[in-house]
């Protein structure tokens, strides 16, 4: 791979690395990995769709990869929540990795179920205090049982899973807006990694090397501009209401290609 075609890719492509840019620091500032808006920009661009999932969920792997090390840095995971969310839902993304599923059908669920978690995020009075933390209830079956479903939609569709996991632990008020943040990183990046996994054993599974290389290094800075953000400058309420901006934006723009 020469360095004439990086050069040739970097000019060709220079406004889709910018928006990858973009993205990579808004979610990763709310827990995010961004592969919800990776899929809406590469939907807007010549590239075949058979590499959107693959490109997604490398860059969400890549920004929440950071992410993740600087909430445990900061101590905001409480592992004995988080490993029920994931127990199942690991497996799950990987058989949703592997299944095939049709390009209108694929934008089309995405597009409703993020206005649908948008909606119910905003309206959702519940904002957490300091010290609060202590007081939160969770149950293992309800955490297993989301994470299952998660993970396997996840994995069918090409994201992690936080832009859906996060507002259902904010409106069951699971714990503080931060620590849900990193809840979903860390959902994220196993989701991810199993998703992958289970595309590239289906044999239809491709990717381009050259753009994939520079997007990943691109959401790589991105990524930990946004996850300093977080844990430093961002109030609890930003990054509630931030998420649901975010997740209504790319819902609204990719049933607008798909419907109008």
């Amino acid at each position: 791979m020469l360095f004439s075609d990086f050069l040739n890719t970097l000019l060709v492509n220079w406004e889709i690395i910018l928006l990858f840019f973009i993205i990579a620091v808004l979610y990763s500032s709310v827990g995010f990995g961004g592969g919800s808006s990776y899929l809406a920009v590469l939907a807007l661009t010549s590239i075949a769709f058979i590499h959107f999932r693959a490109i997604a969920l490398l860059c969400n792997i890549v920004v929440v990869s950071g992410g993740t090390f600087i909430y445990i840095k900061h101590k905001l995971f409480n592992w004995k929540k988080i490993i029920p969310l994931v127990l199942v839902s690991v497996p799950m993304a990987f058989i949703g990795g592997y299944l095939k599923i049709s390009q209108t059908y694929f934008f089309i669920l995405l597009g409703l179920t993020l206005i649908i978690a948008a909606f119910l995020m905003w309206t959702s009075k519940y904002i957490s205090k300091k010290g609060e933390d202590l007081k939160f209830k969770n149950s293992i079956i309800k955490d297993v049982s989301y994470g299952g479903g998660i993970g396997f939609i996840s994995g069918m569709v090409g994201i992690g899973g936080g832009i859906f996991l996060a507002p259902l632990l904010h409106l069951t008020k699971w714990d503080t807006p931060k620590r849900i943040a990193a809840t979903s990183s860390f959902f994220i990046l196993v989701n991810s990694i199993a998703g992958l996994g289970g595309q590239y054993l289906n044999p239809e599974f491709s990717i381009e090397p050259t753009i994939t290389i520079l997007l990943m290094f691109t959401v790589l800075i991105g990524g930990q501009i946004g996850s300093r953000l977080s844990v430093q400058f961002i109030s609890p309420l930003y990054i509630k209401k931030g998420t649901a901006l975010l997740i209504a934006f790319v819902g609204i723009r990719i049933l607008w290609k798909y419907f109008i």
